[in-house]
């Protein structure tokens, strides 16, 4: 919201819409879970979005934009860049004479009006509009792209039979990468069939259909991209990995390839990447207030070990990064030996594993520790000798960020010690574990309310109970329990899945005193240690789930889809 929080507060309460107590109770909720006011009631149906902004176009004199569900001119979409358009969070939706109509989220932006009428050559006259409206309507410079795919396929892939159209395969291959970044796929599967060659996008963590083409086009695609990767052409029977640099449109970005060997022939995967990361908040990646406040305090320890945990693909490496841009100053020497190193980050000395010259995690830590480093981030803990090299590090003068194959925080712990570290080691070293996983979350365009039934409502307590929650901590929820609960109906913005991006779902174990007089007597019993957290605040990832539900970020199908993986 481009208003100030006081400003809003004022026109509501000029309006007649809020008490003074319901502000007061939507700003302390807001607080804690790092969102604006007017964000909460808007979630919680208080005040309806489309009312309020309705009534924010009178207040300000800005006409309201009418974009929900309409389909833009070509022609106009292309006065504004894709990229601008995405960035600033606007769009050119008609155009009238000389001059051009444009949704805005901040109609108030006038770096940006002035930006669109330079490279329009129009007049701008701004319309204000809701972040989903915007979002629903970017749709439109998508279809164009799908539109402009198909139509390659349609007139193109016929003719190739003749797999010696070398500029065809270029083409196809370039289209495919532009069509899987303008849906913010994160990997492209392309997959031998029988008779076909199936390509799937993963799309906010699930793989998605997205087309089928002719199977004599599997052979020459998987060559090009060989090439692009610089990979053997001749070599068809083992696994091969590589990777190559992209550009559609502005956007550059990295892409990693792996080729396997299947019974009908080989089969791609490659997953996109971005060239350079920029360091994301922890409140972007969904971390609330209270959790905030607990990893930043670790972070400005000068050593100790820190461990991220969660199965693969539950966003261990964007939350490592993340700390790492948190503590990427030039007074620190930051070094980190990952496999393979997914972003670029400036300033920071990245390593990675190389298994034919013999550097591993392990050897590599060890190097590292002759190169002064302050903050030693290592991709991932496989083995004895790598946890050891690790914690030992950590009680050297080094903060070590690392991440570790386990379902939840607290069983990190007899992870360790299985893998090798001594009790005393694990006691000393360890200093704070995040749990994680990744929640889709509920699109915006389509997101519905009802009213929760009894079997949620059972469902919630019955996860609670499987989590050893204590009784009366239950009663209390049950106390407590949401009215409303909100999911997604499906539209064309988010492919009719109900969902659109992602967030995090986290639980954080700090190490105090009794955890750590726990592990140095082996004394390590997992229910001891479950009331022990309780006492400092411990809430488990399904807890820090129920507040994104409450607040129609997820849903209640997402949260425990995730939690059981």
């Amino acid at each position: 919201m481009f208003l100030s929080s006081q400003d809003i507060k004022t026109i509501l309460l000029k309006k007649n819409l809020i008490d003074e107590n319901t502000w007061q109770l939507a700003e302390e909720d807001a607080k804690k879970l790092n969102v604006e006011p007017v964000d909460i009631l808007f979630n919680r149906r208080i005040i309806d979005i489309n009312f309020f902004y309705n009534l924010l176009s009178e207040e300000l004199k800005i006409p309201r934009a009418n974009i929900k569900g309409i389909a833009i001119p070509p022609n106009v979409l292309a006065l504004v860049p894709e990229k601008i358009a995405f960035e600033r969070k606007i769009i050119p939706f008609a155009l009238e004479g000389n001059i051009l109509k444009l949704a805005m989220v901040n109609p108030q932006d006038f770096e940006t009006i002035s930006l669109v009428e330079e490279i329009s050559h129009y007049r701008v006259e701004p319309y204000l509009a809701t972040s989903q409206e915007i979002q629903y309507a970017l749709v439109n410079y998508q279809k164009l792209y799908k539109e402009e795919y198909e139509k390659l396929l349609r007139s193109e892939i016929p003719q190739m039979i003749d797999i010696s159209s070398e500029t065809n395969i270029i083409k196809l291959v370039n289209n495919l990468l532009g069509y899987a970044t303008s849906t913010n796929a994160s990997d492209i599967h392309i997959e031998p069939l029988e008779d076909s060659m199936l390509i799937r996008f993963r799309i906010d963590g699930l793989l998605r259909e997205m087309m089928r083409l002719p199977r004599n086009v599997l052979d020459p695609v998987i060559a090009r991209i060989k090439v692009l990767s610089n990979l053997p052409l001749d070599e068809h029977f083992r696994p091969l990995d590589g990777r190559f640099k992209a550009k559609i449109g502005d956007f550059e970005f990295d892409v990693r390839v792996a080729i396997m060997p299947t019974m009908y022939g080989e089969k791609a995967v490659l997953r996109i990447l971005a060239g350079t990361i920029k360091p994301t908040s922890l409140d972007e990646l969904g971390v609330n207030e209270a959790l905030k406040i607990i990893i930043e305090e670790a972070l400005r320890k000068t050593f100790g070990l820190i461990l991220v945990t969660g199965p693969t693909g539950s966003g261990k490496t964007t939350t490592l990064y993340t700390m790492i841009g948190l503590l990427n100053s030039p007074g620190i020497n930051i070094v980190t030996i990952e496999d393979p190193i997914e972003y670029a980050i400036p300033r920071v000395n990245q390593t990675q594993i190389n298994l034919k010259v013999g550097l591993d995690f392990a050897t590599g830590l060890r190097a590292f520790l002759r190169q002064d480093p302050n903050v030693i981030m290592v991709g991932e803990i496989r083995d004895s000798e790598t946890a050891e090299t690790a914690t030992h590090a950590a009680l050297t003068g080094h903060l070590v960020l690392s991440t570790l194959h386990t379902n939840d925080s607290l069983t990190t712990i007899p992870r360790l010690i299985e893998l090798g570290v001594p009790h005393y080691l694990v006691a000393d070293s360890l200093i704070l574990i995040i749990g994680q996983r990744l929640a889709r979350k509920i699109c915006l365009n389509c997101i519905v309310s009802n009213k929760i039934t009894e079997t949620q409502k059972k469902i919630i307590i019955e996860q609670l109970k499987a989590l050893h929650i204590p009784e009366e901590e239950i009663q209390n929820y049950e106390k407590r329990m949401m009215d409303t609960i909100y999911s997604g109906k499906g539209c064309q913005a988010c492919g009719f899945t109900g969902y659109q991006g992602r967030v995090g779902i986290f639980e954080v174990l700090s190490i105090n005193e009794e955890i750590k007089y726990m592990i140095v007597s082996r004394d390590l019993n997992m229910d001891k240690l479950r009331l022990v957290a309780r006492k400092v605040g411990f809430r488990t990832m399904f807890e820090d789930a129920l507040d994104k539900i409450v607040l129609g970020i997820t849903t209640l199908e997402e949260a425990l889809r995730v939690i059981r993986e």
